[in-house]
């Protein structure tokens, strides 16, 4: 990886197994929008970035300083890890087709809450109703940022009634929202003290919530707590599960489940389409 800075830029060059298309528009994350130029953009971590792949060896991070590059999007894109050497070790027919088929999926290590609150969002919903919700969400309660806003925090949300919370328009997932929000602004159930848990007793935590399950756990686990040992099942992975691996998960995915999961997934829904 080699970084250069360059006017108010920050050019990314010879990361390898990096494509931000694919790693924003996998069904990991739902704010994130690209214009006409193929330039990406949207709010995270409290942070507007626009960013473009000028082909598989750059990558500019448009208005961007050092400081925000090397203690935001590094951690976001998970940039320090080497998924060459794990995709490498994947070596099972169907995970070498996906890893080939669609190389460059990064999980993003997303904030906590926005994660939690964006995978009851998800819950028994298609990604265009999803984004609209989060949108709403953020235009309603957060904050303006450049032509976006933040994403609201969980105190921010906890002192809301259901009745404010009806321009989302988010049917029954609004009172698991606000539930998410008052449990986790009161530290009833403890975001940091999560982190330091091992992985069930942190699934055990997360599933107090009103309508967080075993899938909207994981998914909260995976790719707003860098746990990549998690793996979400929903329709498509269950599907892939019961025709691919009927015995079993393969071993070689063990320890980083997470990111098979993801390659995976990605590539059974896309034979479909």
């Amino acid at each position: 990886m080699e970084i250069i800075k360059e006017n108010k830029n920050i050019i990314l060059k010879n990361q390898e197994c990096f494509d931000i298309a694919l790693s924003l528009d996998c069904g990991q994350a739902f704010r994130w929008r690209k214009n006409e130029e193929n330039i990406w953009f949207g709010v995270a971590k409290n942070k507007y970035l626009k960013l473009k792949q000028i082909d598989k060896n750059e990558i500019i991070f448009y208005d961007t300083t050092e400081e925000d590059f090397n203690l935001i999007w590094k951690e976001y894109f998970d940039l320090e890890r080497d998924y060459n050497s794990i995709l490498n070790n994947y070596n099972e027919i169907n995970l070498i087709t996906a890893c080939k088929k669609y190389n460059g999926i990064r999980i993003l290590k997303q904030d906590e809450w926005e994660a939690i609150c964006s995978f009851i969002i998800s819950q028994n919903n298609n990604i265009p109703r999803i984004k609209g919700i989060i949108e709403r969400l953020c235009e309603n309660f957060g904050e303006k940022i450049g032509d976006s806003y933040s994403f609201p925090t969980a105190e921010v949300i906890a002192e809301k009634s259901l009745d404010d919370l009806s321009v989302l328009r988010a049917g029954f997932r609004a009172k698991y929202i606000l539930d998410a929000a008052q449990k986790i602004s009161s530290k009833e159930v403890d975001i940091e003290k999560i982190k330091a848990m091992n992985f069930e007793a942190a699934k055990a935590e997360l599933i107090k919530i009103k309508g967080v399950g075993e899938k909207v756990a994981q998914c909260s686990l995976l790719y707003g707590f860098g746990r990549i040992e998690a793996f979400p099942v929903d329709v498509w992975v269950k599907r892939i599960v019961s025709e691919l691996y009927p015995e079993g998960l393969p071993e070689c995915i063990k320890g980083s489940e997470g990111i098979a999961q993801q390659y995976l997934f990605h590539w059974r829904r896309n034979l479909e389409e």
